[in-house]
């Protein structure tokens, strides 16, 4: 079965439940604590790394200025703290 080209949450958990063996209900609860545990780390500034596969993290981004498309008016965008996704070599190659 190949996952379809646009994958949702329930599909990951479909996935993961055929490619591990286990129940739906169990893998999404995988797949929730996965999620939840990045929030988490991120929010307190940790990075999460997944040898081959990549690098949750947080960046800063400085305050810009930006233009308001409708009517053209500049407008200020605050500084903000960002997550970013650094690709792994194995995930690169794959991709490929």
């Amino acid at each position: 079965m190949h996952p379809s080209l646009n994958m949702n949450k329930k599909e990951l958990v479909e996935q993961v439940a055929d490619h591990s063996g286990l129940s739906k209900n169990k893998a999404e609860l995988v797949v929730n604590a996965f999620i939840q545990r990045t929030q988490e780390s991120l929010a307190t500034g940790d990075a999460l790394q997944l040898i081959g596969f990549g690098t949750f993290s947080v960046t800063d981004r400085a305050a810009r200025k930006g233009r308001n498309p409708q009517t053209g008016q500049e407008i200020h965008i605050p500084a903000c703290k960002m997550p970013q996704f650094k690709p792994g070599n194995k995930l690169k190659e794959a991709v490929k």
